[in-house]
């Protein structure tokens, strides 16, 4: 943008992606039900009115955190299993990687716990969640791995199931540490328990020429 463009303008253009931001820490932090339109515009710097310029509903709200303050660490993962031309072994350590950092330095986690939480009295949040994260994340590992199974390195097995055995300990994880940890439960590391996950993950789907 311009450097000599009105302030105001900068402004008003920057509005959209600072209600998200905000709405995204107040979702994170009190869950859908009862985050406030109020309160996002608060935080964001905005009238309430002028959250509803650009969103007509919380949904419309959720969806933009979704699309463009959370799928961007999704579209890295797709990125890599794209790009990434085998072993296998490699991919999903990066993998793992990645959305061990992710859940470790984001909001991910509370907001992740949000939509489990109150999915069955907002079946909406559910769905983006699924539509735009989930089944994004799956598909692209689920084509990684089946392209592993051609080449010989991952022994047979419905490569959906495999991709959701990668993520589920790591889910857990954040669970635990949006559930238990705040009642005084010890934490898990995330980064540790995603590298011992991978090994014994791979140990047990890797063929034995792969492992070699």
């Amino acid at each position: 943008m311009d450097a000599g463009e009105p302030k105001f303008r900068r402004r008003k253009a920057d509005r959209p992606g600072e209600i998200v931001e905000a709405a995204l820490e107040v979702f994170a932090e009190k869950g859908f039900a009862a985050a406030r339109l109020d309160e996002i515009a608060r935080r964001a710097g905005v009238s309430k009115g002028a959250v509803y310029l650009y969103f007509e509903t919380k949904e419309d709200i959720f969806r933009a955190v979704v699309t463009r303050a959370i799928s961007p660490n999704i579209a890295a993962v797709q990125a890599m299993a794209a790009a990434h031309p085998g072993p296998i072994s490699e991919l999903i350590g990066g993998v793992a990687k990645v959305v061990a950092e992710v859940i470790a330095g984001t909001l991910i986690g509370s907001v992740a716990k949000m939509v489990i939480a109150e999915a069955g009295n907002f079946p909406e949040i559910a769905r983006v969640w699924h539509d735009e994260l989930v089944a994004q994340a799956l598909a692209a590992m689920s084509t990684a791995i089946e392209a592993a199974q051609a080449r010989g390195e991952v022994r047979p097995g419905d490569p959906r199931t495999y991709a959701i055995q990668l993520v589920a300990p790591l889910l857990m994880t954040v669970l635990w540490r949006e559930t238990f940890v705040p009642v005084g439960a010890r934490p898990f590391d995330t980064a540790a328990v995603a590298a011992q996950h991978v090994e014994t993950l791979l140990n047990g789907m890797l063929t034995q020429g792969a492992r070699a």
